[in-house]
């Protein structure tokens, strides 16, 4: 019942746009329209009017002793850090100063959002034994530090790895599949929507691809780093896949060094290259000194 509820949310955001609503719209559910933008980057959405017209990639990496380091160390402490979390943690706070790289463009227009969330991708086992893999969203706030931000990671893994559990997005994926011809009217519906501002906020909330960062960590299946695209549907602007760790090629002979690869991909169409730039080297800063993530993330004004 509650999914049939879902799709009548779509159709009656349909009414609107039929009877003239203007699709210039300021608002979404999920962000605000920005204006004052310069002329080129006003332009830059119709020029590249596809999410993947305008992915630039890029590799990063990261010094893999530091983090094996301070995860140890927290461990001593009692406390459970892992790479997923320190890179979520990192990207959040680097974010949250640089906050053009939560932007996105939808429909040709820039907008700024109006919350940060993070996408992942878990695998599971079903109760018959056979793999598969589950979508979870992660929203994260300002007063968020390190370790609640490692909880609540912990706490959603958990929770979708039970075999008997589906997520509210799998349950709702598995029921517009289950009626014959229902799935292509409901994601042409849900595609439309977004584009002229209508998707109600409970399926964007709902749906994975409407996030401020996707990432997914292929170290944990032993697996080098690819440059994963970015999805036309929804709003991900940028898209961080982990590699497994790979010798410093920097490294004194005989050192055992490491690196964390990571593979970006980005919506180039959101910030400038110099933005780009400022965020990522504020994203290596505190991978670099991890301590630094143990305060909220907003600063000390958001401390409890």
């Amino acid at each position: 019942m509650k999914y049939t509820v879902c799709v009548c949310m779509m159709i009656e955001g349909v009414f609107p746009f039929i009877l003239g609503k203007n699709e210039e719209t300021i608002m979404r559910p999920d962000g605000t329209r920005v204006k004052g933008l310069t002329p080129v980057m006003q332009a830059i959405p119709h020029i590249m009017p596809k999410r993947y017209d305008a992915m630039n990639w890029a590799n990063d990496y990261v010094d893999e002793d530091i983090l094996k380091a301070y995860i140890r160390e927290k461990r001593r402490e009692g406390r459970t850090v892992t790479h997923m979390s320190l890179l979520i943690a990192a990207y959040y706070k680097a974010a949250l100063e640089n906050p053009k790289v939560n932007y996105f463009v939808m429909n040709r227009k820039i907008y700024k959002r109006n919350h940060f969330c993070v996408s992942f991708v878990i695998l599971k086992t079903r109760a018959d034994g056979t793999p598969d893999e589950t979508t979870v969203k992660l929203f994260l706030k300002p007063e968020d530090d390190l370790f609640t931000i490692s909880e609540r990671i912990r706490e959603l893994v958990d929770r979708n790895l039970q075999a008997e559990h589906d997520n509210s997005m799998d349950k709702f994926v598995n029921w517009v599949f289950s009626i014959p011809g229902l799935a292509r009217t409901v994601f042409g519906l849900a595609y439309r929507l977004d584009q002229i501002g209508l998707l109600p906020r409970k399926i964007i909330d709902l749906s994975p691809f409407h996030t401020s960062m996707f990432i997914t960590n292929l170290a944990s299946i032993n697996t080098r780093f690819i440059y994963h695209h970015t999805y036309e549907f929804g709003t991900t602007g940028v898209f961080v896949c982990m590699g497994k760790p790979v010798p410093d090629p920097n490294a004194p002979a005989g050192s055992r060094k490491k690196q964390l690869p990571l593979g970006v991909v980005m919506d180039e169409r959101i910030a400038t290259g110099i933005e780009y730039s400022r965020f990522f080297a504020a994203f290596q800063r505190y991978l670099k000194n991890p301590v630094l993530l143990e305060k909220p993330m907003g600063g000390e004004e958001h401390a409890e």
